[in-house]
C-alpha cells in the first residue's frame, strides 16, 4: 500500500473517531437536564408551618382586656425582613425537564420543562427540538459516510466523494446545532418571564450541556 493513500486512510479513522465522540457527546446534552443553572428565590413557610423563619412569640390575652389571664393565645411574628424571608434554592433545567431542590426533604422535583414552557413558545421549542434531531441525525450521516470511505480505501475516486458529503454533512450539522440552540434560548428566556410563578429563577446561567 502506497504511503499517500496510509496517510488518507488515517486521516479518516481519526476524522471518524472525533464524529463519533461529537455525536455521542451531542445525544448525551440532549439528554441531560443541565443547560440551564441556577438559584430560585422561594418564601420561607410561616412560623410555625415546617421549615419555619426565626420566630418568637408574643401572648396576647384572648378577650383583648387582661393580660393576666389563665390562657393567653401566643402570636409567633418573625424577625427576618428582606432576603432574610426567603430560601434560595438550587435548580437546573434542559430540553426535557426541569427539576428544584426540595427543602423539606433531601432530594428534587422534576417538572417538564414543555408544561413550564408559555403557549406562545411551544412550537418554537418544538422546532428546536426538531433542528436538535436533524443535528444529530446529520452527524450520524456524516459518521457513516467516513466509515464507507475507510472500508473503500482501495477506490480513490469513491473516497474522495464520501469524505466530500461527510463534510458537507458536517456543516449543515454545525449550522442547524447553532439554530437549535438559539431557539431553545430564546424559548427559557421567555419562560423565566412568563412562565409559572413558582418556578421563576432568581438568577441563571449556562451550564456544561448547552
Amino acid at each position: 500500500m502506497e504511503l499517500p493513500q496510509v496517510l488518507s486512510g488515517q486521516r479518516t479513522f481519526l476524522s471518524a473517531t472525533l464524529n463519533l465522540l461529537s455525536l455521542g457527546l451531542s445525544a448525551t446534552c440532549l439528554l441531560s437536564n443541565y443547560w440551564f443553572v441556577g438559584t430560585q428565590k422561594v418564601p420561607k413557610p410561616l412560623c410555625g408551618k415546617g421549615l419555619a423563619a426565626q420566630c418568637f412569640g408574643v401572648s396576647v390575652p384572648l378577650d383583648g382586656s387582661t393580660p393576666n389571664t389563665s390562657s393567653p393565645e401566643v402570636v409567633q411574628y418573625s424577625w427576618e425582613t428582606g432576603d432574610d424571608r426567603f430560601s434560595f434554592r438550587a435548580f437546573h433545567s434542559g430540553m426535557w425537564l426541569s427539576c428544584e431542590e426540595v427543602m423539606e426533604e433531601p432530594g428534587e422535583r422534576c417538572r417538564s420543562f414543555i408544561e413550564l414552557t408559555p403557549p406562545t413558545e411551544r412550537e418554537i421549542l418544538w422546532f428546536s427540538l426538531g433542528a436538535q434531531f436533524a443535528y444529530i441525525g446529520l452527524e450520524f450521516i456524516s459518521f457513516l459516510l467516513l466509515l464507507m470511505d475507510l472500508l473503500l480505501m482501495g477506490n480513490p475516486g469513491c473516497g474522495l466523494k464520501l469524505s466530500a458529503f461527510a463534510a458537507i454533512s458536517s456543516v449543515l450539522s454545525g449550522l442547524l446545532g447553532m439554530v437549535a440552540h438559539m431557539m431553545y434560548t430564546q424559548v427559557f428566556q421567555e419562560t423565566v418571564n412568563l412562565g409559572p410563578e413558582d418556578w421563576r429563577p432568581h438568577d441563571w446561567n449556562y451550564s456544561w450541556a448547552f
